[in-house]
């Protein structure tokens, strides 16, 4: 990661590539990073799949989980219960 100055980063700010982030420093102290739009995009879409992960895991801990087999006949069942309620309504 390259580390630069404030100075640096008002002088070069039009022309800067952003290959990796940039540490910018002021009075000698990490003060910010810069980094490209791409990059911001990648690590947040990161850190919404870890947060489902997590999701995820939690879920399992607490057996709030079904099969996929399970997941359709539930899908199913209620499919069939709509049907029927709507063909009662057209009675």
């Amino acid at each position: 990661m390259r580390v630069e100055t404030i100075s640096y980063l008002k002088k070069n700010a039009a022309t800067l590539t952003l290959d990796e982030p940039m540490i910018i420093t002021q009075n000698g102290i990490p003060s910010f990073v810069i980094e490209s739009f791409a990059e911001k995009k990648r690590r947040d879409e990161a850190v919404a799949l870890l947060k489902l992960l997590s999701f995820s895991v939690e879920d399992s801990k607490n057996n709030r989980v079904m099969s996929s087999a399970s997941f359709k006949k539930r899908l199913a069942n209620r499919k069939l219960e709509a049907e029927k309620m709507n063909n009662d309504a057209k009675i």
